[in-house]
């Protein structure tokens, strides 16, 4: 295992939480907002079969937002613990898998809609270098190989139903 001097594995794999948080953070501040700006505008560009969840997504305000992201992270806890602590890397890759591929969603909407969207700018500046760096790490530091995170990786889809989830719990327990 090479150690870096400056920062050790488990303090970066520890950092997903916070990097997360910092990116969800830019969402749910401006998730709202930018919508109800947005929509009509938006809804003009994006294809027809994404025309039904863009609506549910303009009607969805940050303390509802907030609610999904409250659970993911209360599941995002224990995963990481299991990572760092009992080595068991399957959820904890999965997740970060999917959190990278995020990025690209956003970049992607950024792109087509010409735009600002809300989670960008975190998920270019944080969460991009953050998983780059941490899936370097992993396996530079011997803790798995690129085959393992490239056969984990699925695992992440898991969270789908949670984010779903989570966001019905919000519309639930939140309505206007």
């Amino acid at each position: 295992m090479i150690n870096d001097p400056f920062i050790t594995i488990h303090s970066v794999m520890w950092l997903f939480l916070a990097v997360f948080m910092i990116h969800d953070f830019e969402e749910i501040i401006f998730v709202e907002y930018w919508m109800k700006r947005n929509y009509p505008r938006i809804n003009e560009r994006i294809p027809a079969p994404a025309r039904r969840l863009v609506k549910n997504m303009s009607e969805v305000t940050s303390a509802q937002f907030a609610v999904a992201v409250a659970l993911e992270f209360i599941v995002f806890i224990p995963v990481t613990y299991l990572a760092v602590e009992q080595q068991n890397y399957l959820l904890f890759i999965g997740f970060n898998a999917l959190l990278l591929v995020h990025v690209f969603t956003h970049l992607g909407q950024s792109i087509l809609l010409r735009a600002y969207t809300p989670g960008v700018v975190t998920a270019l500046l944080f969460t991009l270098p953050y998983s780059l760096y941490l899936f370097y790490r992993m396996i530079n530091d011997g803790l798995v190989s690129l085959k393992e995170v490239l056969y984990y990786a699925p695992t992440g889809l898991i969270l789908l139903p949670i984010v779903l989830l989570g966001h019905k719990l919000g519309k639930m327990a939140l309505r206007e």
